[in-house]
């Protein structure tokens, strides 16, 4: 067994312990706060755990494998339109904040579709919000878990169905058996080892390549264009950068799993530290991650598939007990953003169908037994799906970011901060959301230059809009009733 393979079953053996450890919790919550400790972690979080979560959550195999993937080919411009991912933590706690922390401990709400049911109180809202998490997620998590099987088994040589096997064992015992305390403390460890991590291949690289400026000139001899903001090949338009600053950056406000983040913090004072913390190191990590595979191109040339650049890399310029360690980032990314959409898809089946609308009169244990049965089904049936790749793991994950922003994004934000706004405003929007993201992406990629998710966005927003306005409830001032 190499020193590579031993550092990653190091890092494997302390988030086990992490999961067991933080299964205590859950043993020792009363039965019926089992729900709130199993889902988010008794809303606890300290500031400096709520950003790491939430950078270990956001951070996955399309930032840590595909994303210098990318770089590698398109060169310092893909660098620029990757760091958009620096306003992302802010920008979510400064939107969402206080008031979705107050909204949603008003509704008790424990998941996004319990925010979204006690502000629209519509069913329909609430099972098209649970179809649209569960579909988009499942693909977003069928995604992670080819990226880290694939890099388990580059990395030991094992078969890609072996590797994939260890991976998703790995995933379930701890999340099933700790649930978010676990997921929220293993992506803490996960988020210092990004940090760490990064940091340290960056530095080998720029030495193996013999400086900045050996490596500026390299790549400017072999192609000017990778040193320019358009693109090795001038693709990147300034309308198509500026446009994935809304997918990567802005828009993110609408993803389930980063909106949870925001429900589960203990105090302001722990949000505002999130605040702080969180856009230093996803600035820290987005820039290192992504220059690697820019600085990668001269030292490593002729790599035909983006998503082995990174391991390869790490191979090339670390000793190999130290390449283990640093190559434990991207497997702890991968980790933590498929840990939380586990939960994330377990909740809305569980929390959002069968307690509100299969068994309402469930008892604790029932949830707690369906809870964990539920997370395993899915992992399951996850990972029958991962048996047979596809082969661009980022555009499928960006294709289900897209999709999900389309979703909530208004039915969240305007619900929070627009009174008038409804349940057919709510419904309205996720509909032309879903619809108009679909049928651009398919039939009409790129329309007129930008990312798909713009134009559903702005449809979205006018469907809320109009839908609330045009089913507002007018009211008799003599007898206050609706007529």
């Amino acid at each position: 067994m190499n020193a590579v393979v031993v550092s990653l079953f190091i890092f494997l053996i302390i988030i086990f312990i992490i999961g067991f450890w933080s299964s205590r919790s859950l043993n020792q919550v009363p039965e019926d706060s089992f729900l709130q400790e199993y889902f988010l972690g008794g809303r606890k979080l300290g500031g400096f755990i709520l950003a790491m979560t939430m950078i270990a959550t956001y951070g996955s195999a399309s930032s840590f494998i595909g994303g210098p993937g990318v770089a590698y080919t398109e060169g310092l411009g893909w660098v620029l339109l990757s760091m958009s991912q620096v306003v992302t933590g802010y920008f979510v706690l400064m939107i969402l904040g206080k008031k979705f922390a107050i909204m949603a401990r008003k509704y008790k709400a424990v998941t996004l579709i319990d925010f979204l049911k006690g502000r629209y109180e519509s069913k329909a809202v609430v099972l098209l919000a649970a179809f649209s998490i569960i579909i988009f997620l499942f693909s977003a998590m069928a995604a992670q878990w080819v990226g880290g099987a694939r890099l388990i088994e580059s990395l030991t040589g094992l078969n890609y169905t072996t590797a994939l096997f260890i991976f998703a064992v790995s995933v379930l015992v701890y999340v099933i058996v700790g649930g978010f305390r676990a997921v929220a403390l293993t992506d803490t460890v996960q988020g210092v080892i990004m940090l760490v991590g990064t940091l340290l291949l960056l530095i080998a690289t720029i030495i193996a390549g013999g400086g900045v400026q050996t490596i500026m000139s390299d790549l400017v001899a072999e192609n000017p264009n990778l040193v320019t903001p358009y693109g090795a090949e001038g693709n990147l338009t300034p309308a198509y950068v500026s446009s994935f600053w809304i997918l990567v950056g802005v828009a993110v406000v609408g993803l389930p799993q980063v909106t949870v983040r925001a429900m589960s913090y203990r105090s302001s004072k722990a949000m505002h530290r999130a605040l702080i913390i969180g856009t230093i190191v996803v600035g820290f990590i987005m820039l290192n991650m992504h220059l690697i595979g820019v600085f990668a191109r001269p030292i490593l040339p002729g790599i035909e598939v983006g998503d082995k650049v990174m391991p390869m890399i790490a191979q090339e310029v670390l000793p190999p007990w130290l390449a283990g360690f640093v190559l434990a980032a991207p497997m702890a990314a991968i980790m933590s953003t498929v840990d939380s959409l586990l939960l994330l898809v377990s909740s809305a089946v569980v929390k959002d169908v069968y307690l509100n609308y299969v068994n309402p009169s469930a008892t604790n244990a029932t949830v707690k037994k369906w809870s964990f049965t539920v997370t395993a089904v899915l992992g399951i049936f996850v990972f029958l799906m991962a048996l047979n790749p596809p082969d661009l793991l980022i555009w499928l994950n960006l294709f289900a970011f897209g999709g999900l922003e389309a979703t909530f994004i208004w039915p969240v934000v305007l619900g929070l901060y627009w009174k008038k706004g409804n349940k057919y405003g709510a419904l309205a929007s996720m509909v032309v959301g879903i619809a108009s993201y679909i049928i651009i992406d398919q039939f009409f990629p790129s329309l007129l230059g930008v990312h798909n998710v713009v134009f559903p966005i702005i449809l979205s927003l006018i469907a809320y809009i109009l839908g609330s306005m045009m089913t507002q409830v007018s009211h008799n001032p003599l007898t206050d009733q609706p007529h």
